[in-house]
Parts: structure tokens; sequence; C-alpha cells
């Protein structure tokens, strides 16, 4: 089975596609994981795509849709796929049809703005222990330190509200219009996300059946 998972960040589709690929045996195939391992190996699109990241510039199309041919080409990739962040773009989907890959389902993981940004700009960790915590969620005793050892939790930058709006904007502006591309060819299967975790996996394992 070849899959794609969508969503906006925050949405929790990587989780659904790491569960869905531990249960299948399918390889999930996280677009920054791989342009990360093609760099490391040191493969020509991976040399290529070195280039743009050594000065902090986004990988362009041609380059990632490059090393996403690479990794589809792998053996583990024979009997199925998921693709988690890819595509991004119409483009991108077009190119992917392009390759002759014939995508089975579609899984958008539905969350509402409002509650992505709670789930995110609520995100605190420990710098000294790594522990996690949510002030809504999963708040730690006191809200402002850690359980474990007492040091002041930190918000990381990116789950800044005004970071996560941001972000929201772009996934509405250019990975949004996947959901209607999509669409058309029937194999678009909405999940509402829940709050919890297996909840939103029992939803999606059931559009998959």
């Amino acid at each position: 089975m070849k899959i794609i998972f969508l969503g906006a960040p925050g949405a929790g589709k990587g989780t659904q596609a790491e569960i869905v690929s531990e249960k299948f045996d399918l390889p999930a195939i996280s677009t920054g994981a791989i342009i990360r391992e093609a760099i490391k190996n040191g493969t020509e699109m991976g040399t290529k795509a070195k280039e743009f990241t050594s000065k902090g510039a986004l990988v362009p199309d041609e380059v990632v849709i490059g090393i996403i041919k690479e990794r589809l080409s792998e053996s583990d990739c024979a009997n199925g796929f998921i693709l988690d962040g890819f595509p991004r773009t119409v483009p991108q989907a077009e190119a992917l049809d392009a390759m002759g890959v014939v995508i089975d389902k579609v899984i958008n993981i539905e969350v509402p703005d409002e509650k992505i940004v709670t789930r995110m700009s609520g995100r605190r960790s420990c710098p000294a222990c790594g522990a996690t915590f949510h002030t809504v969620y999963k708040p730690s005793a006191t809200g402002e330190t850690c359980d474990k050892c007492g040091v002041e939790l930190t918000i990381r930058a990116d789950d800044k509200p005004e970071v996560v709006l941001s972000r929201l904007e772009i996934y509405h502006e250019q990975t949004e219009p996947l959901k209607d591309y999509y669409s058309k060819t029937g194999k678009l299967i909405n999940v509402i996300g829940q709050e919890e975790v297996a909840d939103t996996t029992a939803l999606t394992l059931e559009a998959l059946k």
C-alpha cells in the first residue's frame, strides 16, 4: 500500500505515520529525514541538497523530488511506503505522478488552527533532563519548573504562538490545495484529529481498511 499523510504542522500526521508504518511494516519516509540521510551518504542528490542547506537556504523542488525518487527506488519500498511531509505543494504532487508513482490513499488529519496553536504553544521542555510537559494536557506540578530536576522549563522557538501561526499560514497557502488535488482522484480520506492519539489512530486505521 502506498500512502500519503497530509495535515497542518502539529496535527499529528508524523505520529500516525509512525504507527501505521509499524503496524503494516511499511517504511515511513519523512522528507526532512531522507534529505539529511542523502547528504550524509553523499548521494548525487544529497550533494546538491547540501549546497543549499549549508547556506541555510530551502532545498528546491527538483532536488527534493530527486531525493524522493532515489529513496523510493530502494528495495524496502517494493511493497509500499508512507510519505510524510511530501508532497508539500501541487507541483510536487504532479512530479510524483510524473514518476509513475500510484498512490493508494491520502490520509488528511484535520485539526482546527486554534487547537494546533494550543497544542504547540503549550509545549514545554526541561533544558537539563529533556523531560516534556504541556501547560494544558500535561502540566508540571508548579507549571514553571521541571518535576524531575526543578529546572525552569523552556518553550522552543518553533512553538511560540506567532511562529506556529506563521507556519499555519504557509501550510494553508502552499500545502492545503493538495486536499483538492487528491480529492479529485477519489483517494483523499479526511480523519478528524482527536484529543487522544489512540482515538485518532483508530479512525486512521478504519480509513485504511
